[in-house]
């Protein structure tokens, strides 16, 4: 006859996730930057960021090039990082 053991109760683990998450939407909202990440062919990643020029000028909205990196094993695959100030002052 097997014996079963009784699961730990997760309400900790549960509670140090939502804390984690808590802190991350925080720190986000704090840096007052929007950021959106990509993953596009090289040329179309290059498309997406002038995009991004034009739509939000870099001396009125700090648009910038966030990271720019190539994937590994996934060709010409570039994931990179947008970030810009959400409204002009």
């Amino acid at each position: 006859m097997r014996r079963y053991q009784q699961r730990p109760p997760l309400e900790g683990l549960r509670r140090e996730i939502a804390r984690a998450r808590q802190e991350k939407s925080e720190s986000k909202s704090t840096s007052g930057f929007v950021r959106e990440t990509y993953r596009l062919s090289r040329g179309q990643a290059r498309d997406k960021a002038r995009e991004w020029f034009s739509t939000w000028p870099k001396a009125a909205y700090w648009t910038e090039v966030e990271s720019w990196r190539p994937l590994p094993g996934e060709g010409d695959r570039i994931e990179f990082t947008m970030r810009r100030l959400p409204t002009a002052d």
